[in-house]
């Protein structure tokens, strides 16, 4: 880990059309946006920083931080293009991958699709070994067996290697044992444990996530080395962070033996600064709208703190549908994410209905307007033939818009089929796309028990805030916050994060027979990784350590979380164990079972720095409102015409200044379509504040 040399901050948050980079020293922020090149992620990296850096009249050498996280995992996943994997378990538990949970995601579709595993039946291998599920060794393994699959590997040209045994969450040493052996023979090869990468209960996630990330782990290894090597040659010398999934900060050291704790960087940096935004304006509900290129992400944040979760599907291959997709077990913001980016294809389906997503045009080609070789219509193209994107100013100007070439591709594939209009087209696509994720939040409130018309909206990403005034009207939501740089939202959540990381073990144990001994022994070595890990990039820093644990009554089939104290456990603690998992239950279900013994199935620590200061909001100046830049001219369905309506530069408003709907208020990264439905206002942190009108 290389020391800080400069006091400046850079993110760079790469998604599936544009890369995002944010530069910060003194409170004064620069942003560059540019397409990703998806060939060679590091490329567009490196574009985006010297971009952002000559903006800033920065060089590299004077960036102390530099905070990365990116999609590149998760696009290996569902391209399918990661390394030849293969996987050794316990004998008799070959097919434990396919038999997943024996359930169905979709009951009455007689044709359904189950996801294939990343690791086929041919690559999969057993050698005799056995663990109790209390630790003892019922067979030792057989390690002459795990030599002779060596020979079966190189023949299949595997280059990766996950080893998942049934128990081995409890006792690790046969999984420890076959690295040592591969190590010995095959030193160039990759090995993931599921002991070290997911070490807990219930074999088929453990499974699913130690064959992901030994599946991303060498293209991971090669793209992160390439980079921090490049970023060297040009006189890096500050310290390099990955953002995960869970919504902290991790080295690349780490990063590079679990990949897969980056599969969700992106989306959890929006979180955390949908958080920040939430805490400056006295929030208390919030709903983050994050929409970018490929898809669009949703989350509760509810007392300043978003939802979080120990479980992830990627590649879901049913329209998103639940239960369709590769379970990770790994730290999470919870969240819903659907094919709902500004790349997102529209088309005409079976019904003559209009469908948009979850196909994506991503960055090459891109939405048709781009000029780049692309046909099909996408909600890009929607947005500017309805006149919500200036093409003039697009990406600040960096990327060249083409509008007719929207109007032609909506109107062919969309538009004639159905008898409309290229523009009664796009606002057919437009009015879609909206209608499926206000769809989305809806579900995404009630299985959580939410009422969502009392949140408010805090919308970000490149596509967010030209669709969050309707979003709202679609969910009677009443206001609808848009930060600064909110084009490069999660770039910017990045550098609010904190260097964080969580290590889960499970020991089974009840509350009537609860050993505090041994639970005492596994936090302590719980927190000694953690520990480990967070000091590495944190130094000295003043850490936050929390500790829960995910308990059941005895038999049930489920977990619920709870907080455990941060200091040693005693016997008599089982009375305040009880009572604090009665009262989690009570909560969730209206009731609890008196005479229930209580289970303890999973235990978790997270150790992190404190969070970033957020700005107070202080008193708004009275403000003349100001003269509109020009006009632009944008589509009325109702009229089936355009009609001019006034266009604002974000940076000509100051805190204070009102602009009545409907308007654009445009900025580099993105623009706000105010709807007739609202108002909008400046407020003193100089976030864009929608409010319905009366």
């Amino acid at each position: 880990m290389a020391e800080v040399q400069g006091t400046a901050r850079l993110a760079v948050d790469v998604g599936g059309t544009f890369t995002d980079v944010v530069v910060e020293q003194d409170g004064t922020r620069t942003t560059a946006k540019v397409l990703t090149t998806s060939h060679a992620p590091e490329e567009g990296v490196l574009e985006g920083v010297d971009a952002a850096l000559e903006a800033s009249g920065l060089a590299l050498a004077e960036i102390g931080i530099l905070i990365h996280g990116t999609t590149l995992a998760t696009n290996a996943i569902i391209e399918r293009k990661g390394a030849v994997t293969a996987l050794i378990t316990t004998d008799g538990f070959r097919d434990v991958l396919d038999i997943a949970y024996e359930t169905r995601y979709d009951q009455y579709d007689i044709f359904l699709d189950k996801i294939d595993p990343l690791v086929p039946r041919y690559l999969r291998f057993t050698v005799p070994e056995r663990v109790s599920v209390n630790g003892s060794e019922l067979k030792p393994l057989d390690e002459a067996a795990v030599e002779a699959l060596l020979p079966k590997l190189d023949a299949e040209g595997v280059t990766s290697i996950a080893v998942g045994f049934l128990h081995s969450y409890v006792d690790d040493s046969h999984e420890q044992r076959v690295r040592s052996i591969i190590a010995a023979k095959r030193p160039d090869w990759t090995v993931t444990l599921s002991s070290e990468v997911c070490p807990e209960i219930r074999e088929y996630e453990r499974f699913t996530t130690a064959t992901a990330n030994a599946y991303v782990q060498p293209l991971m290894a090669r793209y992160l080395t390439r980079l921090n090597t490049e970023l060297d040659a040009r006189g890096f010398g500050g310290a390099l962070f990955m953002m995960t999934s869970g919504g902290g900060l991790t080295t690349l050291e780490t990063a590079v033996r679990f990949p897969i704790r980056l599969v969700e960087s992106g989306p959890a940096g929006g979180a955390i600064l949908a958080t920040g935004v939430a805490k400056a304006t006295g929030v208390d509900k919030a709903l983050s709208f994050d929409m970018g290129g490929t898809t669009a992400k949703i989350c509760l944040i509810e007392d300043y703190t978003p939802e979080a979760g120990r479980s992830f599907e990627v590649d879901r291959q049913a329209r998103f549908q639940k239960g369709s997709g590769l379970p990770l077990r790994i730290p999470v913001i919870e969240m819903v994410e659907i094919g709902a980016g500004g790349g997102s294809i529209a088309s005409i389906d079976s019904l003559q209905q209009i469908a948009v997503g979850p196909q994506s045009a991503g960055s090459d080609p891109g939405p048709a307007c781009y000029g780049r070789g692309g046909t099909a219509p996408t909600v890009t193209d929607g947005d500017v033939t309805l006149g919500r994107i200036d093409p003039v100013s697009f990406a600040g100007g960096k990327v060249s818009l083409y509008p007719e070439k929207s109007v032609a591709a909506l109107k062919d594939k969309v538009g004639d089929p159905l008898g409309l209009s290229g523009e009664l087209a796009g606002y057919g696509v437009i009015e879609m796309v909206d209608e499926n994720m206000a769809n989305a939040a809806r579900v995404h409130s009630i299985e959580r028990g939410k009422v969502i018309a009392d949140h408010t909206i805090i919308a970000f990403g490149g596509a967010a805030p030209l669709h969050a005034s309707r979003l709202a009207e679609k969910l009677a939501i009443d206001r609808v916050i848009v930060p600064t740089n909110a084009g490069v939202g999660s770039a910017v959540g990045f550098l609010r994060a904190p260097i964080a990381y969580e290590v889960v073990r499970s020991r089974y144990m009840t509350l009537r027979e609860f050993d505090a001994g041994q639970a005492n022994a596994l936090l302590d070595a719980m927190q000694a990784e953690a520990l480990s890990v967070v000091r590495a990039g944190a130094g000295e820093a003043e850490l936050t350590e929390k500790r829960i644990a995910f308990m059941r009554y005895m038999g049930q089939g489920h977990e619920i979380v709870v907080p455990l104290p941060n200091r040693q456990l005693t016997r008599e603690d089982t009375a305040m164990l009880k009572d604090v998992y009665d009262r989690e239950y009570q909560a969730l279900y209206g009731r609890t079972i008196p005479d229930a013994d209580i289970e303890v199935l999973t235990w978790a620590m997270t150790i992190s720095t404190g969070e970033a200061e957020q700005a107070s909001v202080a008193d708004l100046p009275d403000v003349d409102a100001p003269a509109p830049s020009g006009q632009r001219p944008v589509f009325d369905p109702t009229t089936q015409s355009f009609a001019d309506i006034a266009q604002y530069r974000r940076d000509d408003l100051s805190p204070g200044m009102r602009v009545a709907g409907p308007a654009i208020i445009a900025e580099d990264e993105t623009s706000t379509f105010v709807s007739a439905s609202f108002d909008a206002q400046i407020d003193a942190s100089g976030f864009i504040v929608m409010d319905r009108r009366a």
